[in-house]
């Protein structure tokens, strides 16, 4: 598992992706569970940090893949 200087790093680079290139997908950002935590004090751990990377690249993945973002 990576550390979470690089889970940090890989966060903001997708993060950075996904504002240059699919800017009409930064709404979703702040709706994911993981950046509105249901508790008062949330432990921000490296598992969380995976979880949350692995769903901005979920949310991507599947975005360039419906046909209507395809380019012909």
């Amino acid at each position: 598992m990576k550390n979470e200087k690089e889970l940090n790093e890989d966060i903001l680079k997708i993060t950075m992706l996904i504002q240059e290139k699919y800017p009409e997908l930064s709404k979703f950002i702040t709706e994911m569970p993981v950046t509105v935590p249901n508790i008062e004090t949330p432990e921000i751990n490296n598992q969380h940090l995976s979880n949350y990377y692995d769903s901005l690249k979920t949310l991507v993945d599947k975005y360039k893949e419906a046909p209507e973002n395809t380019n012909p």
